[in-house]
């Protein structure tokens, strides 16, 4: 921790972060309200994995290859971008309504897991706030990945607390949205914020 400049920081930091809306704190909310806790928990399991594997490459110095490489970055914006717009169009595509027992039971938890992974990995934003917030509060003398490696779980573990309250608080009221037509307007919205995220994306350069 000696190598870690002001850890209390970073940890309110990630709070603000944590809370801000966008294409995970979406997609978990989406799942959450249409297939209860299993699909709630399977989505927060994924964007984890992906957060992880960003942690990796952050700490062993892998993202500043992928934001040096013009082929590399343009190889995952592409593809992050086509992922979430694939994401939009088919919520869009949904039913107006949402049942549980039929669409939605048909997704498996891995299937969710899944979309929740790659939703993460394949955003070029992550790589790119990881890049930018975590050494910041590292020494710059410190060339061990370890600082890095605690504060990327330290990350993890906050926007984790943040994820699963998303989920016990929309998996709550599930039934009574699923009843409404909140479910149509919250495919729709959350349609359109996929595939405005995902052309946010393609506007990126490294």
């Amino acid at each position: 921790m000696s190598d870690i400049t002001n850890y209390y920081g970073f940890i309110l930091a990630v709070i603000m972060l944590s809370i801000t809306p966008g294409a995970d704190t979406v997609f978990i909310l989406t799942k959450s309200i249409a297939g209860g806790y299993r699909q709630g928990f399977a989505s927060v399991f994924g964007i984890v994995c992906g957060l992880f594997v960003h942690t990796m490459l952050a700490a062993f110095g892998l993202s500043v290859i992928l934001m040096t490489s013009a082929l590399l970055f343009n190889i995952v914006k592409i593809a992050g971008a086509a992922y979430l717009i694939y994401l939009g169009i088919m919520a869009l595509k949904s039913k107006s309504s949402i049942n549980i027992n039929e669409d939605n039971a048909s997704y498996s938890f891995f299937a969710v897991f899944r979309q929740g992974f790659f939703t993460n990995l394949l955003n070029p934003k992550v790589a790119l706030f990881f890049l930018a917030l975590l050494p910041q509060f590292v020494k710059s003398n410190v060339s061990s990945p370890v600082p890095f490696l605690i504060l990327g779980l330290t990350f993890i573990f906050i926007g984790s607390l943040w994820s699963i309250f998303l989920v016990w608080a929309s998996a709550r009221m599930s039934n009574i949205l699923r009843q409404s037509k909140f479910s149509y307007y919250l495919n729709k919205t959350a349609g359109v914020i996929f595939i405005a995220l995902g052309l946010n994306i393609l506007r990126l350069k490294n």
